[in-house]
């Protein structure tokens, strides 16, 4: 089974988020999983899930991303999910 990195990208300035977040951090899953916001995660991981195992959905950005937002309705924070293959 191939091996993706996954990593999700605070891309907008609009939403603000009253926690953690700010425009242009990065996080690579698993690794930064505890740094992010259980909301935002949340809304994340039903893209990472499908990336991880190689796959698209047919509403998908690219082929390689997708943005999500985070459920805070308030301040909808997008996020940008991507992955690239890891050749070990």
């Amino acid at each position: 089974m191939p091996n993706y990195e996954i990593k999700i990208t605070d891309i907008l300035e609009k939403g603000k988020c009253f926690g953690v977040h700010k425009v242009g951090d990065v996080f690579t899953y698993p690794v930064d999983r505890g740094k992010m916001c259980p909301s935002a995660f949340h809304s994340i991981f039903p893209t990472i899930r499908i990336m991880q195992n190689g796959s698209k959905m047919p509403w998908f950005d690219t082929s390689d991303s997708h943005s999500n937002y985070c459920l805070n309705y308030k301040r909808p924070v997008v996020f940008k999910t991507s992955c690239t293959e890891k050749l070990e």
